[in-house]
């Protein structure tokens, strides 16, 4: 006796939608957003581009997915760091010396992927960067507000325009090193501010 069972239209997919995503991450990380192509990733995930739009709609698509993926796996854990019992000057240059450490991690992925993207010439994909920029910059901000609510807004800004330095830094070749110092020095400011 045979079964007939309705066959699926198309041929099924040949990649991993996720392990796409995490490839695609390494090539926006080491490139940037605006260098890398939808047939650069189709050509690394051994796909044809119809495979891809179908996956993901657009390069678009692909990133905002790829962003999702690094807030998740990549970024600093800020709430990890900035404990509520921890005095903020040390939490903030531990924080500090964390991005110069995941900066410099690998060779190729230098720099914080959503720092760089914020510098990108595709407009939504610049937005939805700064974005998650703004996120974590309220993290921060707010977990300074809650000891010192003076000094909440020149102190984030500190903070932040420190971590696009580090990146910045890392992009151009910096060693851990270099960014380690960079970052403590950014350190015993902080503490002078706070007078900590």
């Amino acid at each position: 006796m045979t079964t007939n069972k309705p066959r699926a239209r198309g041929r099924p997919r040949s990649f991993d939608p996720e392990q796409a995503v995490a490839v695609a991450q390494t090539l926006f990380h080491t490139r940037g957003y605006d260098a890398v192509s939808v047939a650069d990733v189709t050509e690394a995930l051994g796909i044809k581009p119809p495979s891809f739009y179908a996956a993901f709609g657009s390069k678009f698509g692909l990133y905002a997915r790829v962003l999702d993926r690094y807030a998740g796996t990549g970024a600093i854990p800020l709430d990890a760091i900035l404990l509520p019992d921890r005095p903020v000057a040390e939490a903030l240059a531990a924080l500090l010396e964390e991005a110069a450490r995941r900066y410099a991690a690998a060779p190729c992925t230098t720099g914080c992927l959503v720092l760089e993207g914020t510098r990108c010439n595709d407009a939504e994909a610049r937005e939805a960067a700064a974005a998650f920029l703004v996120a974590a910059e309220a993290v921060i901000r707010r977990y300074i507000a809650d000891r010192h609510p003076e000094d909440a807004d020149r102190l984030t800004d500190f903070v932040c325009t420190t971590m696009a330095g580090l990146s910045a830094a890392a992009r151009h070749g910096h060693d851990l090193d270099r960014l380690l110092a960079t970052a403590r020095l950014a350190g015993l400011a902080i503490a002078q501010a706070l007078g900590d």
